[in-house]
């Protein structure tokens, strides 16, 4: 710890000096008239010779990053949201008193700077301060070396330093940015209303998850973060608003992995008169929209992988999947047993309350899911793990749904929703069955949602689209830590 405590001192001693000579260390705002970006993109082409005719100023701010002295001189590189751009500062060219503020600064520091450009001698297009004002005073050095695994906690920890030091990383928010704001327009230009919905709710509902639980004290009730809007947003469809969206977190008390953040990004929507059929094309469309506009092609690299998201996109059921991928004999759809059996020798968890559906799917999830590079819609899934959706007109054990998978991961979830309310509200107590059998993630009983549906829901479909997923996808993040800015951290040792 010397070392660092050294440090330490020494920006304290520096800073009590520049308040002794009445430096402000944090003064209020600075008149920004350009940015390191606008520079080099209206200058960068721009000879010596005609850099030196243009005789204007030029006034930014940013943070000190780098620092090379020469005693009476010193080549600096400042760093705002655009970019970087080298600044030199010399004793005699700065006002009366800034040179010797300037030299009490220290890397991190964030400084104003105003002057006029030129080219150094190797070419580089360079600000010369002719005015030089101190804006923040870091107390703490920035690391020298912030890559590499031994440091992921503490990046993560520490998202602020990571930001500063990392620009790959700082470009990864900034393309999550631009998919959240592509998804937008895409919705908004066909008609959709973007809306917002409870995010603490007296009765969860919309997924099979476990909620995290809080308390209202006026009200003395308990409350529940939402697992998702979903029933919320179609009680919007029966009000008359016959498509919508939201795009805002949900809250799932679940494990911690690479894939699996408690409190996470999801966009929704609902669509009156659609099917779930409807809502493939829909989605291939929302995706080649996303990769034109973020990425400029159809085909990415995801942890060296090739995924082609050109459509039309591969379409299977979830039984001829476990045929294909999962190779499972045929007997295994023919029974509970059989498939509890194989279940178990592939050491996947099986409950006694776990049907003969719920089963299947666990083997998809196990034989079939981590297989599933390029875009693929998996339809037909059972009626027991799909309490929400319609039932097929064919088969009433299975449902008009789809999951999409791409890279070996869900991506989206959506079905035809179901809209009869007799045949919901029977769900809905199939589940609090599930539920007083210890199915912790099992549905709550909505009755205000039956009575919604009583009124009326016309033939709907609806979607839910993992944020984070995809922006793991079109960034190529191994982890979904990578694409939150603060995720949840479990606490020190």
């Amino acid at each position: 710890m010397g070392k660092p405590s050294a440090i330490l001192e020494d920006r304290e001693t520096k800073a009590e000096k520049l308040k002794a000579n009445g430096v402000n260390l944090y003064p209020a705002g600075y008149p920004v008239d350009i940015t390191a970006g606008e520079i080099v993109e209206q200058f960068g082409d721009m000879d010596e010779e005609a850099l030196e005719q243009n005789q204007s100023s030029y006034r930014l701010a940013g943070r000190m990053v780098a620092k090379r002295d020469f005693g009476k001189a010193s080549f600096i590189h400042i760093k705002d949201r655009s970019g970087r751009i080298q600044a030199y500062v010399r004793k005699n060219k700065v006002k009366e008193g800034q040179f010797e503020t300037f030299k009490l600064m220290d890397i991190g520091d964030f400084v104003g700077i105003r002057g006029p450009l030129f080219r150094t001698k190797t070419g580089e297009l360079t600000l010369v301060a002719e005015d030089l004002v101190l804006l923040s005073k870091s107390m703490r050095p920035l690391p020298e070396k912030w890559h590499g695994l031994t440091d992921v906690e503490t990046r993560y920890r520490q998202r602020y330093v990571d930001l500063i030091m990392n620009d790959p990383v700082r470009d990864v928010f900034v393309t999550r940015s631009r998919i959240i704001q592509a998804i937008r327009e895409f919705f908004i230009a066909r008609d959709f209303l973007e809306v917002e919905t409870p995010m603490m709710q007296p009765i969860p509902g919309g997924a099979t998850a476990r909620p995290f639980i809080t308390h209202h004290n006026a009200l003395n009730m308990d409350l529940y973060m939402r697992v998702a809007p979903e029933l919320y947003l179609k009680r919007l469809v029966v009000g008359g608003f016959e498509r919508v969206f939201e795009i805002n977190r949900n809250f799932r008390n679940e494990g911690l992995s690479i894939k699996h953040n408690p409190e996470f990004t999801m966009m929704e929507f609902y669509m009156a008169y659609a099917t779930y059929e409807d809502l493939m094309v829909l989605t291939e469309e929302v995706f080649s929209h996303l990769l034109e506009q973020v990425i400029g092609r159809q085909v990415i690299e995801y942890q060296g992988k090739r995924i082609d998201f050109t459509p039309p996109w591969k379409r299977i059921s979830l039984f001829d999947a476990l045929r294909e991928t999962g190779e499972i004999q045929e007997n295994i759809f023919e029974g509970r047993e059989t498939a509890a059996a194989l279940a178990r020798r592939l050491t996947i968890p099986v409950q006694e309350r776990d049907g003969h559906g719920r089963i299947l799917t666990k083997l998809f999830d196990h034989l079939v899911e981590p297989h599933l590079l390029n875009p693929t819609f998996v339809t037909g899934y059972p009626t027991e793990v799909s309490p929400l959706s319609r039932r097929n007109d064919q088969d009433s054990t299975l449902t008009d749904r789809f999951e999409l998978f791409i890279g070996g991961r869900e991506i989206a979830n959506a079905f035809t929703e179901l809209n009869d309310p007799v045949d919901q509200k029977a769900r809905f107590e199939s589940q609090v069955a599930l539920r007083d059998a210890g199915d912790k993630e099992a549905l709550f009983m909505d009755e205000d949602y039956v009575t919604a549906l009583e009124y009326g829901m016309p033939p709907t479909a609806g979607e839910g689209i993992g944020i984070d997923r995809v922006v793991m996808l079109l960034t190529d993040s191994p982890s979904i830590r990578d694409v939150i800015l603060f995720p949840q951290m479990r606490p020190r040792e």
